[in-house]
Parts: C-alpha cells; structure tokens; sequence
C-alpha cells in the first residue's frame, strides 16, 4: 500500500510532454503503471520489467542497453552508463535500499549504483521514491551523497529524526 500511495504521488509530479527516467524495482513499476496514461510522456529506463508493462500504452520506452542482471530485470554496464550519459531528463525517479542522510543513498549492487548515478546526471531533478524502513540504513554500494536529492517521497511513518535530518539537508519530502 505504501508503494502505491509513493507512487501516486510520483505520478502527480509529472507532466505532459516530460521526459522521465525510472531505475528498476518495485516502487518505480508502480509509478510506470501510475502514469501509463500521461500525455506525449517519454520514460527512459534501465528496467525490462518496466519497459514491457508499458509496451501496450501511449508512452515512449527508451532503454538504455547494457547486460541483464539475473533476477532484477534491470540493464547495467557501460552500454548503460554511456546511453544515459548522451540523454536529459526532466525527473529521475529513484528507488534506494538505504537512505542515510549523511553517508548517501545505497544499493547493494555496484553495477546498479553506477547506472543509477548516471541517471542523475542525466536528470535535472532526481526524486528518491522509497518507504520509510530504508532510511537510517546502508547498503554495499554508495551511488552519490543525499546532497546531490532534490526531493524524497516516503510514507508517514519516517522517524522524526530522519525527517528532519532530510530537511536539514535541503531536501523537499512528501509524505503519503
């Protein structure tokens, strides 16, 4: 349910005609399905699993290429880290396993960590989507310090002390 609700709210922060960028996982499939109907709406994405469920609607899917990791359906690689390096984006939205506001945002894999990095290069404003039991936690791999977010969307039951940190960095938050 908190997916969905994050997701939802993602969706509402998009425009017609934008182009947006969603990284893998299960949060940023919700947000695909939320804004299936969007008009004139491009997302680029390193998500198989994404790019099938929107296969079928008006949006235009734009892969970035690179190698299949088993299990997660994501596309990782230079293939990928080049592709996104010659695109621009709107919005990035991205999932995270750990969100500790004075370390950074964290993924377990190395490879994911260095493609989700390049999305925020692409995009002008990179929006973390993630329920409130990932932050205060870390994750093998650092993709860039909590510095280089915009905006966090989490559910209601954030810490007190996370929340403010999150502000604390300059970093807008909607809660759902």
């Amino acid at each position: 349910q908190e997916k969905i609700r994050i997701a939802a709210a993602a969706a509402r922060k998009i425009r017609p005609g934008q182009v947006i960028i969603l990284d893998s996982g299960t949060t940023t499939t919700a947000i695909a399905r939320a804004c299936q109907n969007i008009k004139n709406l491009t997302i680029i994405t390193n998500a198989t699993n994404i790019a099938a469920e929107l296969a079928d609607t008006p949006v235009e899917v734009i892969l970035t290429g690179g190698v299949l990791r088993q299990n997660s359906y994501s596309l990782v690689g230079p293939l990928a880290e080049d592709s996104l390096r010659k695109l621009s984006a709107d919005l990035l939205f991205l999932g995270v396993d750990g969100f500790d506001v004075r370390y950074g945002l964290t993924t377990p894999n190395i490879l994911e960590a260095r493609v989700n990095r390049a999305m925020a290069e692409a995009a002008r404003r990179t929006v973390i989507v993630c329920d409130s039991s990932k932050f205060g936690r870390r994750s093998l791999s650092l993709i860039m310090p909590a510095s280089s977010v915009h905006e966090a969307i989490t559910d209601k039951n954030v810490s007190k002390h996370d929340l403010k940190a999150l502000r604390e960095a300059d970093i807008e938050v909607t809660l759902v």
